[in-house]
């Protein structure tokens, strides 16, 4: 039988290239590199070691390339406490990578990734004996047939589902139904409904929680038919590489313990800006009581529309 943990998640990791840059050059430029840095990412990973960090019992689901890259993300995720009985070590396939090119003048970073095919999630691994010993189910939207079993399932079973989604993919109109909490990139509302107020365009979306995050501004949110935003927090920053990703981590932390969806969002806003505080995609993960400070003493960065 399965070892019950609070949250399981299917979808993406990435072992990175981090490199650092004075500036990002103009179209055409050129620009000596700082440094450079391999640490591990990806979406749902890198929401499972937030949420692992904080307390949760994690179990990841996927694919891992047999190369030295796969190496490192694997070694990676033990550390952190994750529980890896469902994750596929594909032979002969280099892991999904990605190289990300950070500004040091901003913190911004700008991303080129690679996902061979051979990484591809089959989704009848997803069953009921793997998703059913969860308080929580946490999606991307890459392996888009797999991800919907997952739900599929996790629905079935009365199991809360989180998604987080960057882009449209083919099919996903058939997940996005059975997501009780969608918390999407800035873009992703008005590209999936076609209305470009945000508003409105979350109230358009099918879940019952749908939220757009704003990077440094925080987020904005639609719980049922009440729309709510949090700023975020100003902090020194160094690297935004997967703030988005421990945003998500520390919701499902905030939901699996009872918080306010308000008082949630101000957590999730907290934990993403701290890991913004140092380099890599889980180099800045904080602790709860970190994050409360934060809460408390922080300044927090309106939205300018």
């Amino acid at each position: 039988m399965p070892t019950p943990v609070d949250l399981v998640g299917v979808g993406l990791n990435a072992t990175d290239t981090l490199l650092l840059v004075p500036a990002f050059p103009a179209y055409g430029g050129k620009v000596r590199i700082a440094r450079e840095i391999t640490s591990c990412g990806g979406q749902v990973a890198s929401a499972l070691a937030a949420a692992s960090k904080l307390g949760l019992r994690a179990k990841y689901i996927g694919t891992v390339g047999d190369d030295a890259r796969g190496e490192l993300q694997l070694a990676s995720l033990r550390e952190t406490g994750i529980d890896l009985t469902d994750v596929e070590i594909r032979k002969n396939c280099a892991n999904q990578s990605a190289y990300i090119v950070i500004d040091q003048s901003t913190g911004e970073r700008t991303v080129f990734w690679s996902r061979p095919d051979c990484l591809t999630l089959d989704p009848s691994r997803i069953s009921e004996a793997n998703i059913g010993c969860a308080r929580m189910l946490h999606i991307d939207g890459h392996d888009t047939p797999a991800v919907e079993q997952a739900a599929r399932v996790a629905r079935g079973l009365g199991i809360p589902v989180s998604c987080d989604v960057d882009t449209i993919y083919s099919g996903f109109d058939r997940v996005l139904p059975l997501v009780d909490y969608l918390i999407s990139s800035t873009e992703f509302p008005a590209r999936w409904t076609g209305i470009q107020n945000p508003y409105e365009a979350l109230k358009k979306l099918p879940s019952r929680f749908a939220a757009m995050t704003l990077g440094a501004e925080g987020v904005l949110a639609r719980d049922g038919a009440e729309s709510l935003y949090v700023p975020g927090f100003v902090v020194d920053c160094v690297d935004t590489t997967g703030a988005g990703d421990v945003f998500h981590g520390a919701f499902c932390y905030s939901v699996l313990n009872k918080m306010s969806i308000p008082d949630a969002l101000e957590f999730a806003c907290a934990m993403a800006a701290l890991n913004c505080t140092q380099l890599g995609a889980r180099g800045g993960i904080a602790t709860a009581e970190e994050a409360r400070k934060l809460m408390k003493t922080g300044q927090r960065r309106a939205w300018q529309r």
